[in-house]
């Protein structure tokens, strides 16, 4: 067994649902999740984000910032946005075929997306060419951001109305989970780091994140090991693989073109926790 997670350690409900597993796999659906990451005066650090109990995958999990690939993230309107970064690079990055449904540049635009969305962080450059603005610095900002998480707008639109490029060349590649097939809502997960400003303010998106903590990878996992931070397995070992990086830029740089392989863990129900096996 490659790692265990006790009990009092898993998001609620986490260790129950094993005991019921589906009848038949679901099929893991595309969803994209980002590490915002900026150096602090103990090192890197991350922002960790608490799920809502209200949330329809492991609910009060700490977490990076994510969700799923919609079928706009892959548009060419957005795509040509991502500054840095082609169709072509993206399906090449993910080793992905370049027709494949959805594109690679699609799951780098739903990080992104879904952090300004949960977070209010823009990893993009504004129209002087500043690192953007997010929704925690400015009241228009967050009005953009309402409009978007209310339907009214698209990303696209959201970034043309704030006059925003995002920074597609600034965002590394970093690991590919898919869902145990144990649970009933499975996704096939690209995970992706990027830096932010020190000074840029989080505003949480009230309906899906709870709380939100600036950690280096080593204080989230120890206060973890205390029982204070549930997570599950993928969110652990990205931060166990960030713990001997002091800097983002030394963090990034190392990620760079390293292969990244798809990992299928099986979850096991062991007497005093869950416990991962990865083939």
């Amino acid at each position: 067994m490659d790692h265990e997670i006790p009990f009092h350690r898993l998001p609620p409900g986490f260790a129950e649902s094993l005991d019921r597993p589906p009848e038949s796999p679901a099929v893991p659906r595309p969803a994209a999740t980002i590490l915002m990451l900026r150096d602090g005066p103990g090192g890197m650090e991350t922002l960790m984000l608490r799920r809502t109990r209200r949330s329809g995958f492991v609910p009060g999990a700490w977490v990076f910032a994510g969700g799923r690939v919609d079928a706009a993230d892959g548009a060419p309107e957005v795509a040509s946005r991502l500054r840095g970064l082609t169709p072509q690079e993206a399906a090449r990055r993910l080793e992905l075929h370049p027709k494949a449904r959805p594109p690679g540049v699609a799951y780098f635009v739903a990080a992104l997306r879904e952090a300004f969305e949960e977070t209010g962080l823009l990893v993009g450059v504004g129209p002087g060419g500043e690192p953007a603005r997010g929704a925690g610095d400015a009241p228009e900002i967050a009005r953009i951001r309402d409009r978007l998480l209310a339907d009214e707008i698209d990303f696209g639109e959201a970034l043309d109305a704030l006059g925003v490029e995002l920074q597609g060349g600034a965002i590394e590649y970093v690991a590919h989970w898919i869902t145990p097939v144990q649970e009933p809502r499975r996704y096939d997960t690209r995970f992706f780091a990027a830096a932010v400003p020190r000074e840029r303010r989080v505003l949480l998106h009230p309906a899906e994140m709870t709380d939100a903590r600036w950690l280096t990878p080593a204080a989230a996992l120890e206060v973890h090991r205390e029982g204070g931070l549930p997570m599950v397995f993928p969110t652990i070992r990205t931060l166990e693989e960030l713990v001997d990086f002091q800097t983002v830029d030394s963090a990034l740089a190392a990620y760079g073109e390293r292969t990244i392989p798809a990992i299928l863990p099986r979850l096991v129900k062991t007497p005093t926790g869950v416990g991962l096996e990865i083939p």
